[in-house]
């Protein structure tokens, strides 16, 4: 019981933990390729809901997961009252510059339904931190595949995803109810300031703490095992 509540603990700390900069592949040291296209939009159905999807920009991003929102969460309302199917997860990854001096461990980064936060309490790690190779992205595919694997994502996993910057539109009994719009620069903030990426293609290049989160399960298993056979011990008499 003792041992599996202490590898549960460490396990829990460290499954979310994130790789040294020493750890991380070449490629994420590189900017996001984005190039402007002249597409049509198209139509596509997820769930019974039809949306419209217009490509601006063709995107190519390698980056380090940092903070992960799976849009199906149980706490997730807006999602569900928009019919927003469409966009499986939110992933909020740094490249470039924040993997070139791995500022970003001395940094906290969360996901709410719709952005990803980050702060400090070190100036030296704010100091070396750039805004500009952070962002969150709103991940947008109608391919059941790629779903899968977007679902598997997991903080401090290296990612590279390849698809367009696009709007889309939400259509409901015929009528639009509303459109989320694409951001096209890094250096942009606040409400608009997230990137939303229609993926064609998705990798999942490597996941270092994948064995820690397989030792979360089993600590909490043995936990739980430990519990039940110390309930069910025969009690102890003294004479």
């Amino acid at each position: 019981m003792i041992g599996g509540l202490l590898a549960a603990a460490v396990s829990f700390f460290m499954k979310d933990s994130l790789p040294s900069a020493a750890k991380l592949r070449a490629e994420l040291l590189e900017e996001p390729q984005q190039l402007a296209v002249k597409k049509l939009p198209f139509e596509s159905t997820v769930n019974g809901v039809k949306y419209s999807i217009q490509p601006r920009y063709s995107y190519d991003l390698y980056g380090l997961v940092v903070s992960v929102h799976e849009s199906d969460a149980w706490w997730d309302l807006a999602h569900r009252e928009w019919s927003d199917y469409i966009n499986v997860a939110d992933l909020c990854v740094v490249w470039g510059h924040n993997v070139a001096t791995g500022a970003y461990r001395a940094i906290s980064f969360s996901n709410t339904q719709w952005e990803c936060h980050w702060s400090t309490g070190s100036n030296e790690a704010w100091q070396a931190f750039s805004e500009s190779a952070a962002a969150n992205n709103h991940i947008v595919t109608d391919s059941p595949a790629i779903a899968r694997e977007l679902r598997k994502v997991r903080i401090g996993d290296q990612v590279r995803f390849r698809g367009y910057l696009a709007d889309y539109t939400i259509y409901k009994d015929g009528r639009p109810t509303g459109t989320r719009v694409s951001s096209t620069t890094r250096t942009d903030s606040g409400p608009g300031a997230c990137e939303v990426v229609y993926v064609e293609d998705f990798d999942i290049l490597n996941s270092p703490n994948r064995l820690w989160r397989l030792l979360f399960k089993l600590a909490v298993f043995t936990l739980l095992g430990a519990l039940v056979a110390w309930a069910f011990l025969p009690p102890k008499f003294k004479d």
